[in-house]
């Protein structure tokens, strides 16, 4: 049987999927080739999918800059 979330017409509720979330927050789909995607409901904002290695290249990038700025008063 196939779920509706395996349809390729409708790959943005893939994100509606609990199936498709670790501990219920972190976005884990190796299927989703998007990095950064909606949140399950839109207004809260944007969520990376950690299914993606590029999706911890931005989370370093992000704690590096917060790093330098608070260190080095730039």
């Amino acid at each position: 049987m196939r779920s509706k979330f395996d349809s390729q017409d409708e790959p943005d509720n893939m994100r509606y999927d609990p199936d498709n979330y670790k501990w219920g927050i972190f976005y884990f789909n190796s299927k989703d080739p998007r990095i950064i995607l909606p949140k399950r409901n839109p207004y809260m904002g944007f969520t990376l999918n950690f299914a993606n290695p590029t999706s911890y290249l931005i989370i370093i990038l992000i704690l590096a800059a917060g790093y330098f700025i608070s260190h080095f008063d730039i």
